[in-house]
């Protein structure tokens, strides 16, 4: 099999490209040939030494492909499904064994690259518009970022749940963008003060939820968005982590709830990352959620993949093709 691995951290120029003995599946697990592995940030928080790891490493965790070998003890799961997955280290590569209880199979009628690009981002923006904050018609939220991998997904739920959507974008190419998926006005954020725009397009009053992926650079003016007893999800760092925060802050303003995060507290059993998987499947099977591929990469190009989803230049998922 061929695969990305790292033995240090740094940028990009990490990753390398090797050839190594093909996996055999555990008495639990499966083997799969992948077709498409998904490109996100929390790749290149592993590679960049944010999230630290064992090394050497493979990368990757989400993606799609075709069962070719099940453990003795697996019974759900045959050779030749269609499968996908989310939190599989080494998925950066042609090949990638995993627990059985951690797939999900794919309708026939699915693209399995469809099906692979929304495996992290899509439950993402799942349990953040769905479990997270469980929005209504009565909320307005703040989505940062709202042109990428989630924001656009995040944007597309919530708008479906009911709820106003300021989305803040860095271009007019975005902003149109956000806009033709349904969101209700953009905020350019780095042109323009965030909370003054915000109050200006609520009466005053803040937004009820703000959706913050970019971390140190805008988790000030999250809070300063919101309501009284608003919340605040920070659930990315794609310009650094937030710093550590005086609760008596979220006092000062109003009452304020934030929290930070993760997929995998949001599919913990086997029934809930069916229900998110299957939830959105069943979605862009019936043309109600656009996914946007914005590029493919052959398997030895995943540096120049990280290098586009760090200059926040893409819009949509970046797939790696084996």
């Amino acid at each position: 099999m061929h695969a990305i691995r790292f033995d240090r951290t740094g940028g990009p120029e990490v990753l390398e490209h090797v050839q190594l003995d093909d996996p055999s599946p555990g008495p639990l697990d499966v083997v799969v040939e992948v077709a498409a592995a998904g490109v996100n940030f929390i790749d290149t928080y592993h590679r960049s030494g944010l999230y630290p790891v064992d090394l050497p490493s493979g990368l990757g965790s989400e993606g799609a492909g075709t069962v070719v070998a099940t453990g003795d003890q697996v019974s759900s799961i045959q050779v030749g499904d269609r499968v996908a997955w989310t939190g599989a280290m080494g998925s950066y590569a042609t090949h990638v064994a995993m627990e059985a209880d951690r797939v999900v199979r794919v309708p026939d009628d699915l693209d399995l690259e469809v099906a692979g690009a929304v495996m992290l981002q899509g439950m993402t923006a799942h349990y953040l518009s769905h479990s997270t904050a469980p929005l209504g018609s009565d909320d307005t939220v703040l989505v940062y970022a709202a042109a990428g991998g989630v924001g656009r997904l995040l944007v597309q739920l919530a708008k479906r749940r009911g709820a106003r959507v300021l989305a803040c974008t860095s271009t007019d190419e975005k902003a149109e963008h956000v806009l033709a998926l349904g969101a209700d006005e953009v905020i350019r954020y780095r042109d323009v003060d965030v909370p003054a725009a915000v109050r200006e397009l609520t009466d005053g009053n803040g937004v009820d939820v703000v959706y913050d992926s970019v971390g140190a650079d805008t988790w000030e003016d999250s809070l300063d968005s919101l309501r009284p007893r608003g919340l605040c999800v920070f659930y990315g760092n794609a310009s650094g982590p937030v710093p550590p925060l005086n609760l008596q802050e979220l006092a000062k303003r109003g009452s304020l709830f934030t929290t930070r995060p993760t997929l995998f507290a949001y599919i913990a059993t086997h029934d809930e990352l069916t229900w998110r998987a299957s939830s959105l499947f069943d979605l862009i099977r019936s043309d109600q959620l656009d996914v946007l591929v914005h590029e493919r990469y052959p398997l030895a190009e995943a540096g120049r993949a990280h290098t586009d989803l760090e200059s926040g230049t893409t819009s949509g998922k970046l797939l790696l093709i084996p």
